[in-house]
């Protein structure tokens, strides 16, 4: 998930964002910023750690929760130490999910196994439902007006996991319910810029469709600024872009999957 997405969704979170608190939160005013809380749960994982990282650097952010089944009293122990404003506080276990959950405005979820070598997203889905599903059903009881933010994969499925839970708790609605996918168009931009050999900063390629495989669609013949790129270069880029989680998971011989990029 990028920086950009998630300012918009903490920015969500409130009715409106005023002129005074978008100069607070850069130190121009004495007004105060207002109080937003985000739990992160999966925070001790290959994304969850640069994630909460990021979110400590977030001005918006005045409360962040960290949980994980382990290991998170460490990682915000750590991330505590930075000179920004949000409080910091690690939740470990079952029985700290709620207390980690209660009051949040936004909830971002990376929790879940990474893909492996030869591992298809059916293969992730198999293990990570279940973790969505009992994480979802947490939310319903302690913050069933946050914002949510679904990092799992396969996002393709756990979205509709999420959504059918709070569906049958009562608590669905599809304004708060969001599939992170940015890293696809996060992607399509860095390899077109490269191909194109132009400034990546200036490159907008529009992404549609899933999370997986086939189901992303870059769409290069709208990218800007354009370039004069012949059919088998956009089949290759295409292909590249589809298949970039599986790049990262080969490049790091199966001790990892994308997660800084995907932070």
């Amino acid at each position: 998930m990028t920086v950009a997405m998630l300012r918009y969704v903490l920015r969500r979170s409130t009715k409106s964002v005023t002129a005074s608190s978008y100069f607070s939160s850069r130190g121009l005013s004495s007004a105060p910023a207002p109080e937003r809380k985000v739990a992160i749960l999966g925070a001790a994982g290959g994304i969850g750690q640069p994630l909460s990282l990021l979110m400590k650097l977030n001005p918006h952010v005045s409360r962040l929760a960290l949980y994980d089944i382990a290991g998170t009293p460490g990682v915000a122990a750590d991330v505590s130490h930075i000179n920004t404003r949000s409080e910091v506080k690690g939740y470990a276990g079952d029985a700290e999910l709620g207390e980690a959950l209660e009051g949040s405005d936004v909830v971002v979820i990376p929790a879940g196994v990474p893909r492996k070598p030869g591992m298809t997203r059916d293969d992730l889905f198999k293990i990570n439902a279940g973790i969505v599903k009992s994480l979802c059903e947490a939310i319903a009881v302690h913050c069933p007006k946050a914002l949510v933010a679904m990092i799992s994969n396969p996002v393709n499925s756990t979205v509709p996991i999420a959504a059918e839970v709070f569906k049958n708790k009562g608590v669905y609605d599809e304004r708060r319910l969001f599939g992170v996918t940015t890293l696809d168009v996060v992607r399509a931009k860095t390899f077109y810029a490269g191909k194109a050999n132009v400034n990546v900063a200036e490159v907008n390629v529009p992404v549609v469709g899933g999370h997986a495989g086939i189901t992303i669609l870059p769409l290069f013949s709208q990218a800007t600024p354009q370039a004069n790129l012949s059919d088998e270069q956009i089949s290759a880029l295409t292909r590249r872009t589809q298949d970039g989680g599986t790049e990262v998971v080969l490049a790091k011989a199966g001790k990892g999957s994308a997660t800084l990029s995907m932070a």
